[in-house]
């Protein structure tokens, strides 16, 4: 399996190639000007591998929730670039890229944490935020998805005795949350960011699911424009 992953949600810019299990990667903090540098970045990181489109079997994108411009920057380049190679797409929730990054780092370090709280700062006043839950196949499952003031954010859908890791820059925007969900949540990285890693990751889960749409089926997530009926759905991944 070949798959290619985008990522532009955040102030972070990050292109993942996998091929079978292993994943090579860039991920770079630019703060502006993903536009220009997103295709770059994908032409060399083929170049580098040797691969083309056409040699790829899906093409990977964090879907959002983040900034507008970024996550519609992503979805556009990775409609164009599988309407031009014939290819399916494999959208994924920032958010669920984040908490597994999470899930990964807090088990190199020994906490017992089954999920994690992936937190974006949404600004005005507001967050991205989710519980992501760790699977057996070394997947995740997002239970929630949801644009909150950082004072409602909990950890909705977990058990009692679950532990849970915090991750994102919503938990520095707003120091107070962490402290606010008590012992539970065994750590924070407040300094992680969603990045193609770990979407390229997820996503192969997803196709070998048979989870794929078609090129034109690739739609953004923003939560503040539509919170009200997709906080309420089944979120998938």
């Amino acid at each position: 399996m070949k798959l290619l992953a985008i990522d532009t949600a955040t102030e972070a810019l990050s292109v993942a190639l996998l091929h079978d299990g292993e994943v090579d990667g860039r991920f770079e903090v630019i703060g502006r000007g993903h536009a220009e540098r997103l295709l770059p970045m994908v032409d060399e990181m083929l170049a580098g591998a040797g691969w083309s489109l056409a040699s790829l079997d899906a093409i990977a994108f964090g879907r959002g929730p983040g900034a507008f411009t970024g996550v519609r920057i992503a979805v556009s380049v990775a409609q164009g670039l599988a309407f031009g190679a014939g290819l399916p797409l494999i959208p994924v929730s920032d958010l669920a890229a984040l908490g597994f990054q999470a899930l990964l780092q807090a088990r190199t370090e020994g906490h017992a944490a089954t999920a994690a709280l992936a937190c974006l700062d949404a600004r005005m006043g507001e967050v991205y935020a989710a519980v992501v839950r760790g699977r057996v196949d070394g997947g995740v499952d997002l239970l929630s998805e949801r644009l909150l003031r950082p004072e409602l954010v909990t950890l909705e859908g977990l058990d009692g005795g679950e532990a849970a890791v915090g991750a994102g820059h919503g938990f520095s925007a707003h120091v107070s949350m962490a402290p606010a969900l008590g012992p539970r949540l065994v750590a924070t990285y407040p300094s992680l960011l969603p990045r193609a890693h770990e979407i390229a990751r997820l996503a192969a889960l997803e196709f070998v699911a048979g989870r794929v749409v078609a090129a034109e089926e690739g739609q953004p997530v923003y939560l503040r424009d539509d919170v009200a009926t997709r906080s309420t759905r089944s979120p998938g991944i």
